[in-house]
C-alpha cells in the first residue's frame, strides 16, 4: 500500500506513524505532508527517515491509496478533490465531511460496512467523544433499541492539541508559583479547574462539540435515538472519560449489560466497585480499547442503565479508529 497522511506533524499525525508501525499496516511507500510551517521537518518510520512535504494543489496523491488526513476541516474540503482525483480513499479526521450524506461516518465495532460505499471518495472519522461512546452502545442496541441517552464527558487537555497539554503544564507551575496563568489555548484557567465548554455554542445553548454527539451517534447508528450531551473540559491530559445514561425498549440488568459489554470488540470491562476497580484516565492513555466500568441500573429510570466510559481519544478517538477502517477495506479487497 501507498499511505499518505496529511497533518504529520500534529498530535494525530504523530499517533498515525505509531499505530501503523506498530500494527504492521503494510506500507509500500509512505508521504507526509504538512504546512508551509511543518515542510522540511523529518520524522522517522521503521528506521527509515522521512521528510514532511508542503501539501499543495496538484498530483501529488496520484499513486496514494489510503490519505489519513488529520489537518482541520478547512484543509480537508480544499483538497479532497486533490487527494481523491486518482482513486486514493481519503479517511479523514475532520468535521468536514462527517454529516455529508455522501459520506460514511464509520466506527469499525458498530458499521463497518458503511465504509464500502464512498462516493465521493471519502470516509469520515466521527468524533473522539462519540467513538468512545458508540463502541459501547453497539454491545446493548444489538439485543434491544437505546430510545435514549444523556452523556456528560470529562475531556483531557490534549483533546485540543499538544499546545494546549503543555499550557496545561505551564499553568500548573504558574499557580503554583503565585503567578498569573497564561491562557490561550481555553476559555479559561484548566489548571484546578474544569470548564462547562468545548467548541462554541449554537443558537440552542448546546455547544457544536455536544451536538456532534447527537447528529454522529444517530448516523453511524443508523438510528432514531436521542442524545443530550453536557461536555466539560477537565485539567487531566490525555484520554477523555464519560458518564452515561441510556433508556432502552426493554429493560436491560447490570449482569446482562456486563455480558453484553465483555463480548464487545474494542470495549473492555473494568467493573468491581467492591475493591475500587473502574476506568481511569490517568491509568489508560496508550490503551486501544475503550474501557467500560460503574455498570449500575438507573434509579430514575425502570428501563435505564448507567454506566463510565474511559478511552484515549487521540488513539481510538482518532488515528486508531482510521487505521482500523483502513484495514478493513483491505481486508475485504477494497
Amino acid at each position: 500500500m501507498n499511505v499518505a497522511i496529511v497533518g504529520a506533524s500534529g498530535a494525530v499525525g504523530q499517533e498515525f506513524l505509531r499505530i501503523l508501525a506498530e500494527r504492521s499496516f503494510p506500507i509500500d511507500n509512505l508521504r507526509l505532508f504538512g504546512s508551509k510551517r511543518s515542510a522540511g521537518r523529518t520524522y522517522t518510520f521503521k528506521g527509515k527517515e522521512y521528510t514532511v512535504e508542503e501539501l499543495r494543489h496538484g498530483d501529488d496523491f496520484k499513486d496514494i491509496d489510503f490519505a489519513f488526513t488529520s489537518a482541520g476541516a478547512g484543509v480537508s474540503k480544499e483538497f479532497r478533490e486533490d487527494i481523491t482525483r486518482y482513486g486514493a480513499v481519503m479517511i479523514d479526521n475532520s468535521s468536514a465531511f462527517r454529516m455529508d450524506d455522501q459520506v460514511p461516518l464509520v466506527v469499525p465495532e458498530c458499521n463497518p460496512e458503511d465504509a464500502l460505499e464512498r462516493p465521493l471518495g471519502v470516509i469520515a472519522n466521527p468524533n473522539c467523544t462519540t467513538i468512545i461512546m458508540v463502541v459501547a452502545l453497539k454491545a446493548i442496541e444489538n439485543v434491544t433499541h437505546i430510545r435514549r441517552i444523556h452523556v456528560s464527558t470529562y475531556q483531557a487537555a490534549s483533546g485540543a492539541g499538544a499546545a494546549a497539554m503543555d499550557e496545561l503544564y505551564e499553568q500548573y507551575r504558574q499557580v503554583l508559583r503565585g503567578e498569573e496563568p497564561t491562557v490561550e489555548k481555553f476559555q479559561y484557567q484548566l489548571a484546578f479547574n474544569m470548564i462547562p465548554q468545548v467548541d462554541v455554542f449554537l443558537d440552542n445553548d448546546y455547544t457544536k462539540e455536544e451536538m456532534k454527539m447527537f447528529n454522529e451517534t444517530r448516523k453511524i447508528m443508523h438510528s432514531d435515538v436521542m442524545t443530550s450531551a453536557t461536555c466539560v473540559r477537565v485539567p487531566s491530559l490525555r484520554s477523555h472519560s464519560e458518564a452515561v445514561w441510556i433508556e432502552t425498549e426493554r429493560p436491560v440488568s447490570p449482569e446482562e449489560a456486563r455480558r453484553l459489554f465483555e463480548q464487545q470488540p474494542g470495549l473492555r470491562v473494568c467493573d468491581n466497585p467492591a475493591d475500587k476497580q473502574y476506568p481511569m484516565p490517568l491509568f489508560l492513555a496508550g490503551e486501544d480499547d475503550v474501557w467500560v466500568g460503574r455498570i449500575r441500573s438507573d434509579l430514575a429510570n425502570p428501563n435505564g442503565l448507567t454506566f463510565w466510559l474511559v478511552g484515549d481519544q487521540i488513539r481510538k478517538g482518532a488515528a486508531l479508529n482510521a487505521v482500523q477502517i483502513a484495514e478493513y477495506l483491505i481486508n475485504n479487497n477494497q
